[in-house]
Parts: structure tokens; sequence; C-alpha cells
């Protein structure tokens, strides 16, 4: 059996792909996937872009969002 330290030297050795698969199934054991919230969030997803492509919710570049964010909490 392997220990701890082991693992996630062999985990770091794996390429990029592998590793995400690695991280996501350990993900997964700590908070499964619930079928009825991932439907609730397709409808949201689904909604923000339906209001995005006919106007009425405008985008905002991720790098005001940031500034924003940084000088809102920087005081």
């Amino acid at each position: 059996m392997h220990g701890m330290r082991e693992i996630i030297e062999e985990a770091e050795s794996l390429p990029v792909e592998e590793r995400v698969i690695v991280v996501d199934s350990l993900l997964r054991t700590l908070n499964p996937p619930d079928a009825e919230i991932d439907k609730e969030w397709v409808k949201i997803a689904t909604r923000r872009l339906a209001e995005l492509r006919s106007g009425s919710a405008k985008p905002i570049p991720g790098d005001e969002v940031f500034a924003r964010l940084r000088e809102r909490f920087e005081k």
C-alpha cells in the first residue's frame, strides 16, 4: 500500500490531462454530483445565455470585474 506522499508524487508525475482526471475523481468523493442541482444550473445558464444574446444583460469584462473587487476589498 502506498503512503500519501508516494501517491501525491506519483500523481504529480502524470501528464496534465491525467492529473485533471485524478483531481476530478477525488473532488467527486468529497462533493458528489447531484442531478437535481445540475438541472437547476443548466436552467440558470440557459437563461443567462438568452439574456446575453438578446441584449437584456450586458457582459462585464473580467479585468473590470477584478478591478472592482480589488477596489472594494482593499479599503
